[in-house]
């Protein structure tokens, strides 16, 4: 993907970032990368973070100047080190993104299928959100943590459980969060960006998805919400409308609600008993 797929003249304000460094966990690809890449064709140093090096390696080479990179897996313990030496070799950080996820239809609620997203996007997710918490106020310096949730923590989806509850956890533990900046005077800002279906590795290349949105679409959005540090961003204004009808649907009638999320349409497995042999 090339900085020139996106239009920055329409993003407001966009030179206010200066020189501020951002570092992104999540960076090898969907809104991570492009995010990375945005960033860096502007003259700003970004440090990049992601299991898979390959991607950040090229932007390094791109860029050398402006871009550090360290293999990180936010799901074992030393993800919080690297994470610290990744921002000492930028020079410091004054911006922290974190687009680090996973998720997917899990109709036959697999086990282990289930409990990998909530160890991802929880787990992870408060294990790198509270070391970027814990720099910022070692440093005694004001900061902005990002956070790409989602729309789907609105409320629970059937075909996205995990999923949908995980960013759930990921919208709740920011907002506790900047109660205890507040209360102790930090100076940290926070902003949640929702997005609805972004067209990204995450999703599946054969399926057609509700109102779904280009990285090329969605990024300009994504980075207007962070100049602007607004609290909470929905990507777009359509999914915006979505979440607020969402809020207003009392539990005992979302639960009957027959959720689809795409087209064509996954069939509900008629029989999802284990195989009681194979498990003994």
């Amino acid at each position: 993907m090339s900085s020139t797929d996106f239009d920055f003249h329409n993003v407001p304000v966009a030179n206010e970032f200066g020189m501020k460094r951002i570092v992104i966990v999540g960076a090898s690809s969907g809104i991570g990368l492009a995010l990375a890449e945005a960033f860096a064709s502007r003259n700003i140093p970004v440090g990049l973070a992601a299991r898979r090096t390959k991607p950040l390696e090229d932007l390094k080479k791109r860029y050398p100047s402006r871009v550090a990179y360290a293999e990180i897996d936010i799901n074992k313990p030393e993800a919080v080190s690297r994470l610290n030496r990744l921002i000492t070799d930028l020079g410091g950080m004054d911006i922290y993104i974190h687009s680090a996820g996973i998720g997917f239809e899990n109709l036959t609620m697999e086990p282990e299928s289930e409990a990998h997203t909530i160890e991802t996007n929880t787990v992870g997710f408060a294990r790198m959100i509270s070391s970027a918490y814990r720099y910022f106020r070692s440093k005694a310096k004001r900061g902005q943590i990002v956070a790409i949730s989602s729309v789907a923590g609105t409320n629970g989806l059937g075909r996205l459980a995990a999923y949908s509850a995980s960013k759930k956890f990921d919208q709740t533990y920011l907002v506790a969060l900047e109660q205890l900046a507040n209360s102790m005077n930090a100076g940290i800002t926070f902003t949640d960006i929702r997005p609805g279906w972004v067209r990204t590795p995450l999703v599946m290349p054969d399926k057609q998805y509700p109102f779904e949105m280009t990285v090329e679409y969605a990024v300009p959005l994504i980075i207007r919400a962070i100049v602007r540090k607004k609290r909470v961003a929905y990507i777009d204004w359509r999914w915006a409308l979505v979440a607020a009808a969402w809020k207003l649907i009392p539990d005992a009638i979302w639960t009957r609600v027959s959720t689809s999320v795409v087209t064509p349409d996954k069939q509900l497995p008629l029989d999802i008993r284990p195989d009681l042999n194979r498990s003994l």
